[in-house]
């Protein structure tokens, strides 16, 4: 007997597939096909997407360092909690693609009174009665039928919307895996700057110490005595800079890794030996359309907007729904399933909107404009992606030219210092000299660690912005 209440019920989910939604494309490239030629590099280089970032990043403690950020950060693990959330509300939006089967049993137990009636002959009829049921049965419950693809478009718009929350993980991954190399070189470069700055101030106590030594003995004046003085207040005071800026920046690395990094780490490598790969080929522009997560999650958030365009289309026509049941009922338990117990019913219902003042008309207004907002947003990620790409390429070409610049005049400067140190030494040069010289050198030789900390953080922004660091090897 169910057979006659299911089988028409499953032939009625397949032959519905009608769909009012737009035909999913991807919008034309918003950015331009190929990267400025001056930033192109020599052939042979690697894909960022076939580098792992352990191999990426060759410094031991930096890698335990991303590891721990991985497994506690407390922004990441809401990003897998939202996949999790749009995984179970896909399964809940995609069941309704077919009817919901049910198993139900039940006793009922009643008294009722038809008044009692004397018989002619003596004797009465009727009178209070006592009576007891007992059913059990199969039962759909007002299973639309899907003819013209709303719940289909639904299902899609929540698988998507699915879909997207995963690439919208991997993308924060990949963000995350960046802010915590940005920080570590960040902290490397203070560490040096700091023990270029000590350096600096146990040298400018020395010198300080001498110059009131020769004040003292009347050879050198109290001008050259204070010139001296002020070349050790700046190393001070940029030492004690430096150092609340390590402090800032170790507070900001515990909110990264979501945890105090322990002290039983590797020591970290200087900058000059972080061995981060340099020969990374960008490719072509269009391939960051597969590479990168963030354009991913765009493009599934506009697959969910034509869905909801579909769904919204679909309910400008009438609805169809059908219930149904089989199953058995007795008065007696031993009876339930004996011949001539058995029940069923079957019933269509129809809803066709005529006024709702503009409800549904509303409805798809705000699904059309979604769906172009969608569209505007996955470009807009496109190009952003492109301008991400070709600023880490700019980055590549000019701050390498930078540093050797800088390393240049950095050797330059300490030449100067020492040939002014030389000249006043010499009673040919007053102190203003050396006072300058060596202002210079302590700002170049800053300079200098600076411009080597942005390139290597700028060639981990291109490795990220490439789509790097999603191989198995993470």
């Amino acid at each position: 007997m169910a057979k006659r209440i299911l089988l028409p019920l499953l032939a009625a989910t397949v032959l519905a597939g009608c769909s009012f939604a737009p035909e999913h494309s991807r919008p034309p490239f918003a950015a331009a096909p190929l990267y400025p030629p001056e930033y192109q590099p020599e052939a042979g280089m690697r894909k960022a997407t076939e580098i792992g970032w352990k191999d990426f990043f060759t410094d031991p403690r930096l890698q335990a360092v991303i590891q721990m950020a991985l497994d506690n950060n407390r922004d990441l693990r809401i990003s897998v909690e939202r996949i999790a959330e749009a995984r179970g509300q896909y399964r809940i939006q995609n069941s309704a693609r077919l009817p919901e089967i049910a198993l139900d049993g039940g006793f009922t137990r009643s008294r009722t009174n038809n008044g009692q009636f004397n018989l002619p002959g003596g004797g009465t009829v009727g009178g209070p009665e006592t009576l007891n049921r007992y059913d059990i049965g199969v039962g759909v419950a007002s299973f639309e039928l899907d003819f013209w693809g709303r719940v289909a478009n639904l299902s899609e718009a929540a698988r998507s919307t699915y879909l997207s929350t995963v690439a919208a993980e991997r993308a924060f991954r990949l963000s995350l895996i960046r802010d915590v190399a940005v920080n570590y070189l960040q902290a490397r470069e203070q560490a040096e700057r700091i023990a270029l700055a000590e350096q600096t101030v146990s040298s400018r106590q020395e010198g300080l110490r001498i110059a009131k030594l020769r004040l003292d003995a009347g050879v050198t004046s109290a001008l050259d005595y204070r010139q001296a003085e002020t070349l050790l207040t700046q190393a001070e005071t940029e030492l004690a800079n430096l150092r609340l800026a390590r402090a800032q920046t170790r507070n900001y690395s515990y909110v990264l890794v979501g945890r105090p990094i322990p002290d039983d780490l590797p020591d970290p490598l200087p900058m000059a030996r972080q061995g981060i790969i340099r020969d990374i080929g960008p490719g072509l522009p269009s391939d960051l359309l597969n590479n990168r997560p963030d354009i991913l999650a765009a493009e599934e958030q506009l697959r969910a907007a034509r869905a909801n365009v579909g769904a919204a289309r679909a309910a400008f026509f009438p609805t169809i729904s059908l219930t149904g049941s089989a199953g058995f009922a007795s008065n007696q338990l031993d009876g339930l399933f004996k011949d001539g117990g058995t029940t069923w019913s079957f019933g269509p219902s129809i809803r066709l909107p005529i006024f709702d003042w503009g409800a549904t008309k509303g409805n798809l207004s705000v699904a059309v404009a979604r769906e172009n907002i969608a569209v505007a947003t996955y470009e807009k990620t496109v190009q952003t992606a492109f301008r991400e790409v070709a600023d880490a390429l700019a980055g590549r070409r000019w701050l390498a030219d930078q540093v050797a610049a800088q390393e240049r005049a950095a050797n330059a400067q300490r030449r100067l210092a020492e040939l002014a140190r030389s000249r006043y030494d010499n009673g040919v040069a007053q102190y203003i000299e050396v006072l300058d010289a060596e202002r210079n050198l302590f700002s170049a030789e800053q300079s200098l660690i600076q411009l080597r900390r942005a390139e290597l953080a700028n060639l981990v922004s291109l490795y990220v912005a490439l789509g790097g660091g999603l191989t198995s090897q993470e």
